[in-house]
């Protein structure tokens, strides 16, 4: 039974464009739970392989709640994690959480959604092209839409969406910003969703914040503070990672030979596209949520004290050689695809169909329209965000 190893400062480096870590993949296969040293709280354990990831995520006794103001939980920012937020809570509270929130957050009200998100979509593609070749496309395309998305699910008025882009890049930070910096834009939001839900509860409305303020489950509803965090997580997680992602997606077609026009030539493969490109990008940086072990726990030999920080690397996890063949491989025909990449368990990323939705319209689209688009300059210029809890060109030009 393996209980110690020789700590490695974590997360490993500035990310490199969108390629994994090459540690990471020498870990998985020679030390798949290894020590990791962070920047804030001293030590924790990495795990890297799909079936202890999938564990770890499923186990009651890795807590999350546990590691809520403590200044000596290993982590990447300064600032501890915050109490009453879904990524902070563990079995019954979230359970309770997620079952209040699912009422409003329906796949039907997802589904519903897929003819505004076309137009969105179109009315974006149309202002692009008529600013003319080349273009942006996070600028144009990649953040606006699913920002509008979600906040017009929110119910936010169109004069108020475009504060949330600031804000939300604040809060995703970890070294982009200061803390206080970061504090501040938490607590600029939470003040505006406050004065909202207060609306809502004098004049309900038909929109999701609506249906979280009128959420019950017999006697059960959602709390002042639960609504406000709650908001919150819906607003910048609903668009941070899928403003990230088109734009990554984008990317990776345009510089993997011959996968744009693959997709061009067969649009009927954009679903089966969209699951690989999720498996196959690398989107976090890693060390976002510590889990604490509330008893000693072994796990594929490895012994983990009760009281000791885990970390899983859900894209690690995505490139285990030993569930996904040739993971190394983008493989846009990938039919047995079970990635972790919306995480796994108590958990799972309540926006994953809203994600899928956004992404197949956006790549459906500029197939379509932009059969024949392409970077406007070398890849190997373009700017990549730092200092962020994901990853993404702070710019993609591409011309047609």
């Amino acid at each position: 039974m393996t209980t110690h190893t020789e700590a490695r400062p974590y997360p490993f480096g500035e990310p490199v464009r969108l390629d994994p870590p090459p540690l990471v993949a020498k870990l998985q296969r020679e030390e798949p739970i290894s020590r990791v040293l962070l920047p804030f709280g001293g030590e924790a354990w990495l795990v890297t392989r799909y079936a202890d990831v999938r564990a770890v995520l499923s186990d009651a006794r890795f807590s999350r709640a546990a590691t809520v103001g403590r200044l000596d939980v290993p982590r990447v920012r300064e600032t501890p994690a915050l109490p009453n937020i879904p990524t902070s809570m563990d079995p019954p509270e979230l359970t309770r959480l997620r079952k209040l929130t699912m009422t409003a957050f329906t796949s039907r009200r997802v589904q519903e959604l897929r003819p505004r998100a076309e137009r969105i979509v179109e009315e974006l593609l149309d202002a692009m092209e008529a600013a003319g070749s080349p273009a942006d496309l996070v600028d144009a395309l990649a953040l606006p839409l699913p920002v509008t998305v979600i906040c017009e699910m929110l119910g936010v008025p169109p004069q108020d969406q475009h504060r949330f882009r600031d804000f939300s890049d604040a809060i995703m930070s970890t070294t982009a910003v200061s803390d206080t910096d970061r504090l501040n834009a938490y607590a600029a939001v939470a003040g505006y969703l406050t004065e909202q839900i207060a609306v809502r509860r004098a004049e309900p409305a038909d929109d999701l914040l609506g249906a979280l303020v009128a959420a019950r489950d017999d006697e059960d509803r959602l709390s002042e503070d639960e609504l406000i965090t709650l908001g919150i997580t819906l607003l910048v997680a609903g668009h941070e990672t899928t403003a990230n992602q088109i734009a990554n997606f984008t990317y990776v077609l345009l510089t993997e030979s011959g996968e744009w026009d693959r997709l061009r030539a067969d649009p009927g493969l954009v679903p089966t596209a969209i699951e690989e490109l999720l498996r196959y990008v690398q989107v976090g940086n890693g060390g976002a949520f510590p889990r604490i072990a509330t008893e000693d726990i072994e796990l594929s030999g490895t012994l983990i004290r009760a009281g000791e920080s885990v970390f899983v690397d859900l894209q690690a996890a995505n490139r285990d050689e030993t569930v996904f063949e040739n993971p190394d491989t983008l493989d846009l025909s990938r039919h047995h695809n079970s990635h972790l990449t919306f995480g796994h368990g108590f958990h799972h990323c309540v926006g994953a169909h809203l994600a899928r939705l956004e992404l197949d319209v956006t790549l459906s689209a500029l197939l379509r329209r932009y059969p024949e688009l392409r970077l406007a300059i070398p890849a190997a210029e373009i700017e990549w965000k730092t200092g962020m809890l994901l990853r993404g060109p702070k710019a993609l030009p591409v011309a047609w």
